[in-house]
Order: C-alpha cells, then sequence, then structure tokens
C-alpha cells in the first residue's frame, strides 16, 4: 500500500509619496433644506448619503450586497476551479519486479492482523511450503490456503511489503488476476506501516467478498487533505470527500471504478494495467483492459499526458501530498473477513454470504480457490 501551491500577489498600486496618490475631481455640492436639524443652507458632497433621495439609498444597499456576495463568492468559486497542470514528465524505469525473483524484493509480513481479520499470515518458508506463494518466469501468485479443512484459529494467507520505499513515482501494475470470494478482503496498496497514518495510505485495489461492484482507489491521511469542492477529472465516482482517517470511520477519500475494473469480470478479459502516478501536483490512477493497454507502457516508456481521463483523480489542490505521502511500500495481501469483509452491510446486505464471515472461512476451504493475486509484473518509474 505506495507530492505537493501558490497563492497569488497582490501589490499597493499607490505605495510610496502620498502625493502619487490620485485625487478625486472637485464637482459642485448638493444643496438641500430637507436634512432635519441643519440649516437650509446647509451643503452635502454628493457622496454624501444624508443627501441622497430614497431611491438613490435603495440602489446603493442593493450595490453593497452585491459587493459582498462577490466577496464571499468568488473566492469559493476560484478554488472550485483551480486545477494542477500536471506537467508531463519524463520517466525512467527505476525498480522491476517480475519473474522468478519477484518475491526476493519483499518480506513477509507475520504479525497479528492489525484489522482484526480471521487470517494467519505466514512467513516465506511457511508460504513457500503451502504453496501460498509462487513465482516463475511470467507471474508471481500469491494465495489463500484452500486446503485446511478446519482452520480453527484462522486460515493461512500472505501479506509481502516491498524492501523499497518511495516518495513519488509511476507504479504499473500489470495484474493477471484478483482474488474474489465470500469473506475475502485483497488489496494492493501502498503505505508506511510502521508509520501511518501519518505518512498516508494509497489504496490501488481494494474491495470486499465477490467483488462485483467494482474496485476502490481511495485515500486515507492524518488532518489537512480533502477533496472537497475540488475540481477533479475523472471516470469513477468520488464516494467520500474527506481524506482524514479520523473522522468517519477511517473511510478515507474514495473513487470507486465500474464492475470490470476487479474480480471475475476483470480476470475474465485477461487482467489489466493499473498505473498509479504520485506526484507534487496530485495522486492518479488509471486502469486499461488486457486489450486496451497503451504502446508506451507496454514499450516501458509511459507517458501519462497521453492516457486520457484517469479512473481516479486526487489533485493536490487542497492536500499537501508531499507531506501526507512519505516512505511508501508496496503491499500485497488477502486478509479474511476483518473490519471490512465481514460488516454485515457487506458480508450479508451486499454480497449474500452464508453463515457468518469466521465460520465460514473456518470450514469450507474449497470456496478460496479463486482467492488468489497473479501478478504479471510491477514497475516503478521516476522523473529525470
Amino acid at each position: 500500500m505506495d507530492d505537493r501551491q501558490l497563492p497569488p500577489q497582490f501589490l499597493d498600486r499607490y505605495s510610496g509619496a502620498t502625493s502619487r496618490i490620485p485625487t478625486l475631481e472637485t464637482k459642485t455640492p448638493i444643496t438641500t433644506s430637507a436634512v432635519p436639524g441643519r440649516d437650509a443652507t446647509t451643503t452635502l458632497h454628493r457622496y454624501d448619503p444624508r443627501g441622497w433621495s430614497p431611491r438613490n439609498k435603495l440602489l446603493a444597499g442593493g450595490a453593497a450586497i452585491v459587493l459582498l456576495l462577490i466577496v464571499i463568492v468568488v473566492p469559493v468559486e476560484v478554488v472550485k476551479n483551480r486545477y494542477p497542470k500536471y506537467t508531463p514528465l519524463d520517466y525512467t524505469l527505476t525498480d522491476t519486479y517480475e519473474g522468478t525473483a519477484f518475491f526476493d524484493h519483499f518480506t513477509y509480513f507475520t504479525e497479528q492482523d492489525p484489522t482484526s481479520g480471521f487470517v494467519i499470515y505466514v512467513n516465506q518458508e511457511a508460504a513457500t511450503d503451502l504453496n501460498l506463494t509462487h513465482a516463475t518466469e511470467t507471474s508471481a501468485i500469491l494465495r489463500v490456503d484452500a486446503s485446511t479443512p478446519n482452520a480453527i484459529a484462522g486460515r493461512n494467507s500472505v501479506r509481502i511489503e516491498s524492501i523499497n520505499k518511495y516518495d513519488n513515482g509511476l507504479f504499473i501494475f500489470d495484474i493477471l488476476h484478483t482474488p474474489f470470494g465470500c469473506a475475502t478482503w485483497p488489496a494492493l496498496w501502498l503505505t508506511d506501516g510502521y508509520n501511518w497514518p501519518s505518512n498516508g495510505e494509497i489504496d490501488v485495489l481494494e474491495t470486499t467478498n465477490e467483488g462485483t461492484h467494482g474496485n476502490e482507489v481511495t485515500l486515507h491521511t492524518t488532518k489537512g487533505c480533502t477533496m472537497k469542492d475540488v475540481k477533479r477529472k475523472q471516470t469513477g465516482q468520488a464516494s467520500f470527500e474527506n481524506c482524514d482517517g479520523s473522522v468517519g470511520g477511517n473511510t478515507g477519500c474514495g473513487v470507486i471504478g465500474a464492475e470490470d475494473t476487479y474480480g471475475d469480470a476483470m480476470n475474465k478479459a485477461g487482467g489489466g494495467v493499473y498505473a498509479l502516478e504520485l506526484r507534487e501536483a496530485g495522486i492518479r490512477a488509471w486502469f486499461f483492459r488486457r486489450d486496451s493497454i497503451p504502446a508506451d507502457i507496454t514499450a516501458s516508456k509511459p507517458d501519462p499526458s497521453t492516457w486520457g481521463t484517469a479512473l481516479a483523480d486526487f489533485p493536490g489542490t487542497e492536500c499537501d501530498v508531499a507531506s501526507h505521502f512519505r516512505n511508501q511500500s508496496i503491499i500485497a495481501n488477502i486478509d479474511l473477513c476483518g473490519e471490512l469483509a465481514g460488516q454485515p452491510q457487506f458480508y450479508d446486505n451486499m454480497y449474500h454470504c452464508p453463515a457468518t464471515c469466521t465460520e465460514f472461512v473456518k470450514s469450507s476451504p474449497e470456496s478460496f480457490v479463486d482467492a488468489f493475486w497473479e501478478f504479471k509484473s510491477f514497475k516503478v518509474y521516476h522523473a529525470v
């Protein structure tokens, strides 16, 4: 689970010597005898409201209201219409994760699941012996145990974290198969697990259970990062606006893709490529089906400026990307039940899964045959 605006400057055109300040042209004063308490010969300047007619006072009041609305509304609209330039960057390949050495670039997380999943994350030796991780020249597989008949303490699974860490970059994830099935909570994400949430979290792929409602790309941050009233260019549907994980039950700010962006629908189409750009201007994610991967990605010369509208767009307009996202590791895992997949609104109401989540995980090994990631490669690029 892997940055950074400038307010306008105003100059006082009349700063300096007072002799430079222009004077108003003197007009003939208004003479009136209708102002109570004043002599009939008292003269009032045309800019003195005491000498204005009711009609002029009404007009002036209306003008004042209009000016007040401009002062309040215009700055808000300016913020809403600000948008980063996303100037094209020249990206160079720096890290490649593929082939039989794929898992050599990762550590295996073996601590208790921090999200209360009914899962046991095993070490590399156990994962190899149980065939939960396996790499060939063409792909790398990470799976859930689908053979133990009575997993009373939780079902074995894997969580890997990249040794290399990133503050920015362009990440190309070529994915052949995504995990799905009742009780599953898979994710491909970037974060600093030992400094969370201060260093941020980017969920590139995340869903639960059957995963038929599409992938959700989500940011989780500390206070001060929001997408509220921010101009965005994306094909996905925004689900929440406040990225601050301390509010709203850590929902973060998410964007949901179409049904074919995850799960069985994506797998049957041969998988595809997710591209994530992490930079000061903002964070964007694209999804390309297997039959529509841009030629520049295939040629290892990616140019996001030619890819069209992103699936998810998180501009840095109201979020300092550089300060909220640092030291990110690439993480892939398959959790079971836990704080998300096992919730009734997902497990029962949305996906109509059987029994309780933990009972299902404990006694239904055959239900997890499709609960595996298969990656063709990960490639990381940096701007030069």
